[in-house]
């Protein structure tokens, strides 16, 4: 199955913040003061770990949901560690009277969330020079 998503990145006069869209939405991303960023917005690492959470967490309650399991909230923490390779931990509770069979279950449909699913797959990032949008 084939999807394409679109979202854009544009940084201006103030160091490192960034302006991003994405449909509708509008928000900052920025490096802390000490890389010489306002400290206005999540760092590009945070954002992706948090797209980990956020589509693991949107995963396992839209599963639970369909198969009318009792999973009253989820909480993911996650950690990247960088070096030789990438590491990232992922910690996930759930909270509802699930049973032991329904916790082992959502945590394989965690590890088919589709963000999840980028991050372990093949990727590949074609980069190209256009002119910029006149305005």
């Amino acid at each position: 199955m084939s999807s394409t998503t679109q979202a854009s990145a544009t940084i201006a006069a103030v160091p490192y913040q960034t302006t991003l869209n994405a449909a509708s939405h509008q928000w900052i991303a920025d490096e802390p003061a000490e890389v010489g960023g306002g400290n206005t917005g999540p760092t590009p690492m945070e954002m992706l770990l948090a797209s980990l959470g956020a589509c693991t967490s949107i995963t396992l309650k839209m599963y639970a949901n369909r198969k009318q399991w009792p999973l009253e909230s989820v909480h993911v923490e996650l950690q990247m560690t960088t070096g030789d390779g990438t590491q990232i931990q992922r910690k996930i509770a759930l909270s509802g009277a699930l049973s032991d069979e329904q916790r082992a279950r959502l945590l394989q449909v965690a590890n088919a969330c589709p963000v999840h699913k980028v991050l372990t797959g093949s990727v590949q990032v074609d980069s190209t020079l256009v002119e910029p949008v006149a305005g």
